[in-house]
């Protein structure tokens, strides 16, 4: 058997082989996708585990010869989404990214998952898989779907599990890593942050491949959490400014975009609605209300390719959704009052904590140091 080595072991793209952990909702995906005629929708935040699990179910049920893997991302496949309704037999077809599609495409897809569904199809099934919210949004355009179709929900992975996809990479590896309760804390359910970091811990400690002899690696996840952090500017600072900064700066005003998007990161979920975070923030009620009631908002993600590539925006139910765990990880560790300042904003004072939301019982994941260092323009 060939050595493994720490990209194949801790992997940040496709399906895991060595780290790969049954999520809880893995009973329940498998008795769907054997469901002839049935469609199932699979919804979470990226990261979370989605794509592997039903790749592995599919292999565990022997059925990958008459499968169609589609995304909404590429003009291809979405041209063959249009079409699906009257091919006939099309096999399974995973639909991917199904917020991505516009609401026609998501209009005639849902009616064609009713028939699929009343006729007990044998020769073609629809898997959708989406963003959190993406049952709701299928179910708007058919409200009789709701008895035909299953919504499996992917939330956040439970810190054991967590831990788990760690120790199965430790163990492929022969190695110990010192900084695992840190990693499962800044993790927060996310199978994909938890990969990133574990990973970056092996090249920081040079373990690019399994050891022969077992090892106990001796890093600083400060440290590494920092480095990270530090990468991931280069990428989510501009858009994050970009962001706060709205379509027009007011120094002297109550930066609602701001606001909205600190909500996001101290959030549970990778989703904010922003009616209950208004309620729950009565002071910024007028300002951030503004904004999403004239459009400014749904404009500003929508007009720009950089942010829409990390938020999306639900008009309808009004609310946000991140799609990518390495913006998630980024943005829950934004110094805020630092953040604030750089933009240049006046009127809003955030108190900065000393840690990050990342909490477990044994030990607490510090902020970055060298937080928007240069972040000034």
């Amino acid at each position: 058997m060939p050595t493994p080595l720490l990209e194949e072991v801790f992997k940040t793209s496709g399906v895991p082989t060595h780290t790969f952990v049954e999520p809880a909702e893995y009973t329940k995906l498998l008795v769907s996708l054997r469901t002839p005629g049935r469609g199932l929708v699979i919804e979470g935040p990226s990261g979370i585990g989605k794509t592997s699990a039903v790749e592995t179910a599919l292999k565990r049920l022997r059925i990958t010869d008459s499968v169609t893997k589609l995304s909404a991302r590429r003009p291809r496949d979405v041209e063959y989404i249009d079409a699906l309704p009257n091919i006939g037999d099309a096999g399974l077809a995973i639909v991917d990214d199904f917020h991505k599609l516009a609401e026609s495409t998501r209009a005639a897809l849902a009616d064609y998952i009713k028939t699929l569904a009343d006729d007990e199809s044998p020769g073609t099934k629809v898997v959708i898989v989406g963003i959190n919210k993406a049952g709701a949004s299928l179910i708007s355009f058919a409200h009789d779907l709701v008895n035909r179709i299953d919504i499996i929900p992917f939330e956040s992975n439970s810190n054991d599990r967590v831990r788990l996809v760690v120790e199965k990479g430790a163990d492929a590896l022969n190695i110990e890593i010192n900084v695992a309760d840190e990693i499962v804390a800044a993790a927060q359910g996310s199978f994909y942050i938890a990969q990133m970091l574990a990973r970056e811990v092996c090249q920081r400690a040079e373990v690019l491949e399994r050891r022969e002899e077992k090892k106990r690696l001796q890093v600083s996840f400060e440290s590494i959490n920092s480095d990270v952090w530090d990468r991931l500017a280069q990428v989510f600072r501009a858009r994050c400014e970009k962001f706060c900064r709205g379509t027009k700066i007011r120094k002297e005003g109550r930066a609602p975009y701001l606001h909205i998007l600190r909500w996001l990161a101290e959030g549970n979920e990778w989703t904010l609605s922003l009616r209950d975070a208004i309620r729950q923030h009565p002071t910024m009620r007028v300002s951030v209300g503004q904004v999403v009631d004239k459009g400014y908002l749904r404009d500003l993600i929508e007009s720009d390719p950089d942010v829409s590539h990390v938020i999306h925006y639900d008009a309808t139910a009004e609310q946000i959704t991140v799609e990518d765990p390495q913006f998630i990880y980024f943005i829950r560790n934004i110094p805020w009052k630092q953040f604030a300042s750089n933009l240049g904003f006046l009127g809003v004072d955030f108190e900065n904590r000393t840690t990050s939301r990342c909490h477990s019982r044994e030990k607490t994941v510090r902020r970055p140091k060298q937080c928007f260092r240069n972040s000034r323009r």
